[in-house]
């Protein structure tokens, strides 16, 4: 171990205290530069400060790396907070958190580099087509990938391949299926391309990059979630990077709708709607309906905190996750997603013409909760692969 490794043992920034708690003394600043992160498509200086001052990227991390290890019901609380002051804001906390479990499969000296040594890390990566071909020390990396989100602000960037042998042929699993393993390249070593013109999450800055015939050491790469590779055994690294993914993007569906609930309920206390004398607080359609997107996004929220609380317990208690607890996570995090949108949706509709000015606070909450449920963690497919545990089938998914 390094003499820099010896200094590990040191206190993250704000150990010992409540991240959701430092997350809502941060969410006024992050609730103001919000109309900023859109327009530039990028966390502003003033926010990032912010957020690293209060160590809220190392939540995942591992302790040696001056992380904090949560538990994930914490980490899907904070991101709620965060989301409900500015979802671009909360994606991109919860990309690169993901990112970060990655370290409890690295090399200790390289994780420390990457996250440990620097106080302002951040890591993105995006979905592509990569290919790592063997040779001497290491792998030749050439790809594309889209969909990097807070690529502006990382320092390094992750890039997943598959893996193509000295022969040819492709590095498999048990399975026989490819296996794909993730090369760690600084930031400053990628060229990126400005593609990122959506119409929501576009403080995400979610940019395209890529590399062609780039060397990148063996040591620097990463098979996230396989057995072989963990190097931490806490309870957090036996939950997948898909579990925490997953959970931290159902916080920020959960925030954007809780955001949105309260902006509507403030408003329906003062607003007596066009064409009539009536306030909209005493319509019985609005009281009934205010009345039951509450209880949707309580009940889905209950489900999920419930849930990974429970799985958390099991798992420390047993020192592995299981099956059905995997698949509970898959299904709470899943419906927590689809019932933030239709809260969202209802709200917005009932909130009549204001909604659609972009000096209220209704019409880019729309547009993130539908940009957020389109990305991968929301596709109503995972529910079929549920089903078809409950039913005593085997599902084969990659994202449970």
């Amino acid at each position: 171990m390094s003499a820099a490794l010896d200094l590990s043992g040191a206190p993250a920034p704000g150990a010992g205290t409540d991240p959701v708690a430092r997350a809502r003394a941060l969410a006024p600043i992050i609730a103001a530069a919000a109309p900023r992160i859109e327009g530039e498509r990028a966390l502003t200086p003033e926010v990032l400060d912010a957020m690293h001052g209060a160590a809220l990227f190392r939540t995942l991390l591992p302790r040696a790396c001056n992380g904090e290890e949560v538990r994930p019901a914490t980490f899907v609380r904070l991101q709620e907070v965060i989301a409900a002051a500015d979802a671009s804001t909360g994606w991109c906390l919860g990309q690169a958190s993901g990112c970060s479990m990655a370290a409890a499969y690295m090399e200790p000296e390289v994780a420390w580099e990457i996250w440990g040594k620097d106080p302002r890390a951040a890591v993105a990566w995006g979905m592509g087509n990569g290919l790592a071909e063997v040779v001497d020390g290491g792998y030749r990396v050439t790809g594309t990938w889209r969909f990097a989100s807070g690529s502006k602000h990382a320092t390094w960037v992750g890039g997943h391949c598959r893996v193509q042998e000295r022969d040819g042929t492709l590095r498999c699993n048990a399975e026989g299926q490819p296996i794909e393993r993730t090369m760690m390249i600084r930031k400053d070593r990628i060229a990126f391309q400005d593609a990122w013109n959506v119409v929501g999450l576009r403080g995400t800055g979610s940019d395209t990059y890529g590399v062609a015939g780039m060397f990148v050491p063996d040591e620097y790469s990463v098979c996230r979630d396989t057995e072989a590779e963990r190097r931490l055994h806490g309870a957090l690294y036996q939950f997948s990077t898909t579990h925490l993914y997953a959970s931290g993007f159902a916080g920020v569906s959960m925030g954007i709708a809780r955001g949105m609930l309260d902006e509507f309920t403030a408003m329906a206390m003062l607003k007596t709607p066009a064409a009539t004398s009536r306030a909209m607080r005493d319509s019985e359609v609005i009281q009934n309906g205010l009345a039951q997107n509450e209880a949707k996004l309580r009940s889905a929220r209950a489900f999920l905190l419930e849930t990974l609380e429970e799985a958390w317990e099991a798992v420390s208690a047993r020192g592995h996750i299981t099956m059905d607890e995997k698949v509970l996570i898959r299904l709470a995090a899943t419906s927590a997603i689809h019932r933030a949108k239709e809260v969202v949706e209802w709200a917005y509709h009932e909130a009549g013409a204001t909604a659609i000015f972009q000096s209220e606070p209704f019409e880019r909450r729309m547009r993130d909760i539908h940009a957020s449920g389109q990305q991968v963690q929301g596709r109503s497919a995972h529910l079929e692969v549920c089903g078809q545990h409950f039913l005593g089938l085997q599902p084969q998914a990659r994202f449970i």
